[in-house]
């Protein structure tokens, strides 16, 4: 048996999805709370296989209940269950700890999936969550055009910026005049701009010249 913690603040939503849980041969409801502070006593008291978390409750709320369960015990597998999809209470849950997120508008049938799943080891997203963690993710890894230059073109840009020819440049680096018009024409590719004016301006917005 599964046994399950259920921490809301809704009585009809506890009793309902209590209810249809209890009913199924593999899970068990083994107590509720109706606030995040009683949720996280019982949590580390009872120590039930899935834990199905409110966000927004009076005492403590959702988030602050889940740290503190997986600070006492990092092993606790906690499943959202709310109405919020904002990005307020989304990445705080799961930075918080939260194993798997689930909508209140899902069905009983799939909040049970979610245990057994959850359970196994398996997380699980509503398909809007998955969506804003992408998002996120390609944010996150998205870097500045001038991240990319090698440390020799940002060595040629910084002297684009002090109005130097290409021939100044292949002089003061002791290199090809040829090679410095590659690494001019990989700079400008990789900051995409037009020509060494945008450039040098990219250069003082983004304030790599001092």
């Amino acid at each position: 048996m599964i046994k399950v913690l259920f921490v809301d603040d809704h009585e009809m939503v506890r009793i309902g999805v209590s209810s249809y849980l209890s009913a199924q041969p593999d899970i068990d409801v083994i107590a509720e709370a109706d606030n995040g502070r009683t949720g996280v006593e019982l949590a580390l008291q009872l120590r039930p296989d899935i834990i199905l978390m409110d966000l927004v409750m009076k005492e403590m709320d959702g988030i602050e209940a889940t740290q503190k369960i997986i600070d006492s015990w990092p092993d606790a597998k906690i499943i959202i269950v709310t109405s919020f999809l904002d990005d307020e209470k989304v990445y705080p849950a799961l930075e918080a700890g939260a194993t798997s997120y689930m909508l209140k508008t899902s069905k009983a049938s799939e909040i049970a999936n979610a245990v057994r799943a959850t359970y196994h080891g398996q997380p699980v997203l509503e398909p809007e969550v998955t969506g804003k963690m992408m998002m996120k993710m390609r944010k996150q890894n998205q870097h500045a055009p001038h991240e990319e230059l090698t440390t020799r073109e940002m060595e040629i840009l910084l002297l684009m910026a002090e109005g130097k020819s290409n021939q100044d440049m292949a002089d003061e680096l002791f290199i090809a005049l040829k090679t410095v018009k590659t690494h001019v024409s990989n700079i400008l590719s990789k900051l995409q701009v037009q020509d060494r004016t945008q450039a040098v301006i990219y250069a003082f917005k983004h304030s790599l010249v001092k």
